[in-house]
């Protein structure tokens, strides 16, 4: 009999191991599994008898496909607001999880995108395999990397965040580790024995960790570490226009390819991007960050690039979307900074930093 639950646990030993469980939907997070989570690691913080957690998403397709889109899109456009509150609730998971006290293993196998990076890339042991492929593809949506993911990307060697960012290009299991979104690779026939060990009673000297790393293996070859030079050449421009010249002007034929791509996106999402990768560099903590993409995210929620993008990408899949405004020439310099001004009347912060996290946006930086 199929457990039809969204999120299954499991004691196994001392290790808590919590199951997304939405495998048609590649275990897509939905508000209620959210509070499921989040409800589990609190019980589990406070349990003495769980030494560790272990998250991992059910059927062999991956972890999490991110959150559940269909259900954002029919919310923005009846310009709901169960949207805002379900972001206010995973970006706390969020950080629960980067500040979880206890092990925290994150099996990122398959997909992993969106709010899959958001519940698995803050763990303190994320394990990638060779099926992985981890992403923030928000750019082709309209909408903006979140889940604390520009920390994440801005914390990426380099230019390479900027990179995945504004391309929303998805990566594999060396990729992510150089980039800084997984600690080990671990092939993924051997995932059920890493469970089953993760499970069982440690000796005096074993540790999760330990454990672990007595799977991990050399990841396969990796793409992003051999083009270093050009990535970090032509991102590191200050505007989305001047990356485009930059990529164009290389001489280097997947620059072409990474220009040609970002010319797909909507142009208002990528200035966003740009400016909130740039941002969350400047900021002190995960918390500040989240704080800064909820603004981010609301304003992008009322934008309608978000409805159109997701219409075109995954309901109608014509992939013609019309983005409004329809280049980069169009959106200014006041229209970025809106989306990280503080909330207005009757909105909400999200409030997980202590003091203020707004700041103006530097010359040159809001696009």
């Amino acid at each position: 009999m199929n457990d039809d639950r969204p999120v299954l646990l499991e004691t196994r030993g001392t290790c808590l191991h919590l199951t997304l469980n939405r495998p048609r939907a590649l275990n897509a997070l939905s508000h209620t599994m959210v509070r499921l989570l989040d409800e589990a690691l609190s019980r589990a913080e406070g349990d003495e008898s769980i030494g560790s957690v272990l998250l991992s998403g059910a059927g062999d397709r991956g972890l999490c496909a991110g959150g559940d889109i269909r259900a954002l899109h029919d919310d923005a456009r009846a310009s709901g607001r169960a949207s805002l509150e379900f972001w206010r609730d995973e970006y706390r998971l969020n950080a629960r999880i980067a500040r979880f006290p206890k092990p925290y293993v994150a099996l990122m196998d398959g997909i992993v995108m969106g709010g899959g990076v958001g519940v698995s890339a803050h763990s303190g042991i994320r394990v990638v395999t060779e099926r992985s492929r981890v992403a923030m593809p928000e750019t082709a949506i309209g909408f903006v990397p979140d889940v604390g993911g520009t920390r994440l990307l801005a914390s990426a060697p380099g230019e390479l965040g900027t990179h995945l960012a504004l391309t929303g290009r998805s990566v594999g299991a060396a990729d992510a580790v150089l980039c800084g979104l997984a600690d080990h690779h671990v092939p993924a026939r051997l995932l059920p024995a890493l469970i089953e060990a993760l499970g069982e009673p440690a000796g005096q000297d074993a540790s999760v960790a330990g454990i672990v790393q007595r799977f991990a293996t050399e990841p396969p070859a990796g793409e992003l570490a051999a083009q270093r030079d050009w990535i970090d050449s032509c991102y590191a421009a200050d505007s989305v226009e001047e990356i485009l010249r930059q990529l164009r002007g290389s001489g280097v034929p997947e620059a072409e390819a990474a220009a040609d791509e970002l010319l797909t996106k909507s142009p208002l999402a990528l200035k966003v991007t740009l400016a909130a990768v740039r941002r969350a560099a400047r900021l002190d903590s995960l918390e500040a960050v989240l704080d800064q993409e909820f603004r981010v995210s609301s304003r992008a929620f009322e934008h309608p690039d978000f409805v159109e993008g997701v219409r075109a990408r995954i309901i109608d899949k014509d992939n013609e979307p019309q983005w409004k405004p329809g280049s980069l020439a169009e959106v200014d310099d006041q229209e970025v900074a809106r989306f990280f001004a503080p909330l207005g009347p009757g909105e909400q912060e999200l409030g997980l930093a202590p003091g203020p996290t707004h700041t103006p946006v530097d010359e040159g930086q809001a696009g």
